[in-house]
């Protein structure tokens, strides 16, 4: 059997590259060969180079699994991917069941008929969900942090501070399916294709990525003032968050957007997008089922 082992060094805050030493014992033997997927100009290439029946492995978290989507999004192969997780955050493999360390798996399965999000112009295909609000500023504070070397990145000590000081909420607008929703002090407004994001929220607890119907989910934390919100929002984390009625609701469908009313920064599987007023989202439905 042979591996291709594709590893992000910048992942697991700058840890990615030591899968070169963790990783061969889990694949039980075999030719091995490392790309330094930082390094690699492109994939179409590389499928072309490689045999149908060999295993490529994906190593890094949900940035690099994110990048990896969208840079084979036009390219057809017929290998399975395997992911190894060695990220920090790692909510797809939280909601798979799997925790840090286990065996890489295959993820076919999860990386075909993804949803795209429209943001500014362009569109990308996303894993676990869009941030918009609060969770945005998370990424986009914890992106200036991460210029410094050995800073570590607390993103609920973010949160609360934002909470409490720095972020103010906006004014929304979500269309779902054709449907109109106004709100008033939006704190969040993400749009879901898995449960988690953010290193382990839960802002859409009944969201299944395998889901016959593909339908996205997408929360609103609204209406409320800073105390009020600074006390339910650790409630995200365990999904209890969605019995607060009066400030939050999920809403689902296959083709969303939200806008707010002024610009804030956009996160996409952990990705920020600076100075965003709407994004829009669509379900990818297969043929079959359209």
């Amino acid at each position: 059997m042979k591996y291709h082992v594709l590893y992000n060094p910048q992942a697991g805050n700058g840890h990615g590259a030591e899968v070169r030493e963790t990783l061969p014992p889990l694949l039980r033997g075999g030719e091995i060969s490392f790309y330094d997927m930082t390094a690699m100009g492109g994939y179409a290439g590389f499928f072309s180079e490689i045999d149908s029946g060999d295993i490529v492995v994906v190593c890094g978290g949900d940035g690099t699994l994110n990048r990896f989507i969208n840079e084979t999004e036009n390219i057809g192969f017929e290998n399975d991917i395997f992911y190894f997780a060695s990220g920090s955050g790692n909510d797809f493999l939280h909601d798979t069941g799997r925790k840090k360390g286990c065996e890489p798996f295959c993820v076919n399965r999860y990386i075909k008929d993804l949803p795209t999000v429209t943001v500014n112009g362009r569109t990308f295909r996303f894993l676990n969900g869009v941030g918009y609000g609060i969770d945005g500023y998370c990424c986009e504070v914890g992106d200036e942090l991460r210029k410094t070397p050995g800073k570590k990145i607390n993103y609920t000590s973010i949160a609360i501070k934002g909470l409490l000081f720095h972020y103010k909420p906006t004014n929304a607008v979500v269309t779902v399916d054709g449907k109109r929703h106004e709100y008033k002090k939006v704190w969040l407004a993400p749009t879901m294709n898995g449960r988690f994001y953010g290193g382990g929220m839960m802002p859409t607890p009944g969201q299944d990525r395998l889901s016959p119907d593909k339908k996205l989910s997408t929360l609103i934390l609204f209406g409320s003032g800073k105390l009020k919100t600074l006390i339910v929002f650790p409630k995200i984390f365990k999904g209890e968050h969605v019995r607060r009625t009066e400030m939050v609701e999920v809403l689902s469908g296959h083709d969303i957007t939200v806008e707010f009313d002024r610009p804030t920064a956009i996160q996409i599987d952990g990705e920020t997008i600076r100075g965003v007023t709407k994004y829009s989202a669509r379900a990818c439905i297969p043929a079959v089922q359209k």
